[in-house]
């Protein structure tokens, strides 16, 4: 990329950050800068995006339509984003004019799952077995070295187990490819995990580098259900894990949260599944359980400021609220924990619309970041 624009100095309160998106994780984030001071800009092709009611300013617009991006530019100090489907072509125009992070590099990285897991494994870290799988041709070929289980996922876009087939036998494969209405695909191993884990973290514009101790998760119908932390990484396995991450920030020069999806192997082996370039869902806990949340920690990254301390004071269980649960608002909020609710004005089965966090005394477990 050329013409890009650098954060000279940190940002002072009274400041703005530019975050496109205005989900969840968006307002969450504009919360975060609230508290330090900092006004956000919310920038959303969403009518109703939950993060309008949190900001001082917010623009509805597409994601490529240039004359809004460039005022939204002027109107900040420093712009990120909170999910990695904005189109990287609009992180690259923003930051000519004005500091964006993430940098759109790390957002091209994310968002196309060959490219993530080549870049993967090409820092020595491992995955699981992938191969390109556009054509049928191709698929048969990834098949034949890959074998039997395989997931074959679109390259491009899906989440939450959206954009993906399992495929058995090879016969299965053209109406896994099929399902996928042509979308350019990648087909990968199925693994054999004990569990899931994943590692949130953030590298400071000055390079200084922060680790939460990694969650373990759960998942059920592709959708994360439960953060608890600590989980069953070791000690060993965490600091192997904060390491991951480290290495692909570094690799990214990258500014700003990201977590690191981990499968944990029966062997014990970590491989990566998924980066995300942004604070994540499995990150919630760090509202309750640590002094710097994710959030805070993501607004001082792409402030420029110092990152806070990552440590955890407590033991910490993270639950999702998922579809028609969030009817049950009421009795929710006579549970004894901390409930957020996100402010979404349409429940949908399978949508996120809040979490509950419950703190217990620290077990001892040691920190890594």
């Amino acid at each position: 990329m050329t013409n890009i624009c650098r954060l000279l100095e940190p940002i002072p309160p009274g400041g703005t950050i530019g975050i496109l998106g205005g989900g969840q994780l968006g307002r969450m984030l504009a919360l975060a800068a609230a508290r330090l001071g900092l006004k956000t800009h919310v920038y959303s092709d969403e009518a109703d995006a939950p993060a309008f009611q949190v900001c001082a300013v917010h623009t509805q617009a597409a994601y490529d339509d240039s004359n809004a991006l460039r005022a939204f530019a002027t109107s900040c100090d420093a712009i990120t984003f909170e999910f990695e489907n904005v189109p990287s072509a609009t992180v690259a125009l923003l930051a000519r004019t004005k500091a964006a992070n993430p940098n759109a590099r790390a957002l091209e990285v994310a968002q196309e799952r060959f490219a993530e897991k080549t870049f993967v494994k090409e820092l020595g870290i491992g995955t699981a077995e992938f191969a390109r799988a556009d054509t049928l041709e191709e698929a048969r070929k990834a098949f034949g070295t890959i074998g039997a289980p395989s997931i074959l996922k679109t390259r491009r876009m899906g989440y939450d187990g959206k954009g993906q087939a399992e495929v058995a036998r090879i016969e299965d494969l053209e109406p896994a490819l099929a399902s996928l209405n042509g979308a350019p695909a990648i087909l990968e191993s199925f693994v054999e995990f004990a569990f899931e884990a994943s590692v949130v973290a953030a590298r400071g514009a000055d390079g200084s580098f922060a680790a939460y101790d990694p969650p373990e998760n759960l998942h059920a119908n592709h959708i994360l259900r439960r953060s608890t932390v600590p989980g069953r990484l070791n000690a060993t396995q965490a600091k192997i894990a904060c390491g991951i991450a480290r290495t692909i920030a570094e690799a990214l020069d990258y500014v700003g949260v990201l977590c690191v999806e981990l499968f944990v192997a029966n062997d014990g082996a970590l491989l990566v599944n998924e980066i995300a370039p942004r604070v994540h869902n499995s990150g919630h806990w760090t509202l309750e359980a640590c002094a710097v949340s994710q959030f805070e920690q993501h607004i001082r990254a792409v402030a420029g400021w110092p990152l806070g301390d990552p440590s955890r004071h407590a033991d910490v269980v993270m639950e999702n609220i998922i579809g028609e649960e969030a009817r049950d608002w009421l009795a929710l909020a006579s549970r004894q924990g901390a409930l957020h609710l996100y402010g979404k004005t349409e429940i949908r089965a399978g949508r996120k619309m809040g979490h509950m966090t419950w703190l217990s005394l620290k077990s001892g477990a040691q920190s890594v970041g």
